[in-house]
């Protein structure tokens, strides 16, 4: 089984969550939610994690957390190893609660996470547990709208930064805005998830790729996220910077295209193909046929060089 992907380092922001092993329910009891909370002003108080929003679930939870000392994995053993202790023993139980290791989603902080939080704050409507949001007790979001007084161990000024400095103001905005998102039905931000692992945008994932993967001592054949993280550039984003170059009208455009997608974006010749609306073999076939017909073509040349270099690949 291939192996996860994690990247930690100080100041990351992470998207978390955790379920059940065989999707059985993780939290039985009031007590059980009162523990669990416990343990995440635990892991601030000894391991620095900072809480911005959290959601207990009955079979999982999720967490929007931060990581000043660059220690996820530290962090969330001791949330997840300290919960199971206390439940097991409370039940007389032995083995594992949680289904394999949580899933972390680096993300791009402030590209997402008022999205995000909004989107774990409205999982218990979404489920149908509450009709609104705020009728649920074992989410954050009663602090963040000023009805309870939060915890020392959670960090509200972030999200709420977003909508004034704290205060009525701020709870109100933020109300509206997580309203809103449950009846407009907004697209739920993790469809933007790349990797399975990075959520944010293509400055983003090229600032993570550059400064912890290119020259990470990692099985990169092993570990998928790495392995689509280090492709080249996606195929919209050569077509956005083919037309930004020459123009959709340029006699050559579909040809180029087709060049430049087979050469740098790292799409086998089947994904490409899909891609392009043509069979594998005829991706490879026309992409060879253009650099045979146009490799000594100096007014060619110069308009892949503009395109790489705004693409940031080497030839």
């Amino acid at each position: 089984m291939a192996r996860p992907l994690r990247i930690e380092f100080p100041g990351a922001f992470y998207h978390v969550t955790s379920r059940g092993n065989e999707k059985k329910a993780i939290f039985r009891s009031v007590r059980d939610r009162e523990k669990f909370l416990s343990y995440l002003g635990s892991a601030h108080t000894r391991y620095g994690a900072i809480i911005h929003v959290f959601c207990l679930m009955e079979n999982h939870y999720h967490l929007l957390l931060e990581t000043p000392r660059g220690n996820l994995s530290q962090i969330l053993h001791h949330i997840n190893g300290a919960y199971t202790t206390y439940f097991n023993v409370k039940r007389g139980r032995s083995g594992h609660l949680f289904q394999g290791r949580f899933k972390g989603i680096l993300v791009d902080r402030d590209a997402y996470c008022k999205e995000l939080s909004r989107y774990i704050h409205l999982n218990p409507l979404r489920v149908g547990l509450v009709k609104s949001p705020s009728e649920y007790p074992w989410s954050s979001y009663n602090y963040y709208i000023g009805r309870e007084r939060e915890p020392e161990w959670l960090e509200m000024g972030l999200v709420l930064g977003y909508f004034g400095r704290r205060g009525r103001k701020a709870f109100k905005r933020y109300r509206d805005f997580v309203e809103k998102g449950a009846t407009a039905g907004v697209e739920s931000p993790l469809k933007k998830v790349i990797a399975s692992t990075f959520l944010g945008d293509e400055d983003f994932i090229n600032r993570i790729r550059q400064e912890y993967l290119e020259n990470r001592d990692v099985d990169k054949r092993n570990i998928p996220a790495v392995k689509e993280l280090l492709r080249g550039p996606c195929p919209e984003r050569i077509e956005n910077v083919l037309t930004k170059v020459v123009g959709k009208g340029h006699d050559l455009y579909r040809k180029i295209c087709i060049y430049m997608i087979h050469q740098y974006s790292g799409l086998s010749l089947g994904e490409a193909g899909k891609y392009l609306g043509m069979e594998a073999g005829a991706v490879s076939q026309s992409s060879r046929r253009f650099k045979v017909t146009f490799g000594d073509d100096k007014s060619i040349k110069k308009i892949l060089d503009g395109i790489k270099k705004e693409l940031n690949v080497e030839s």
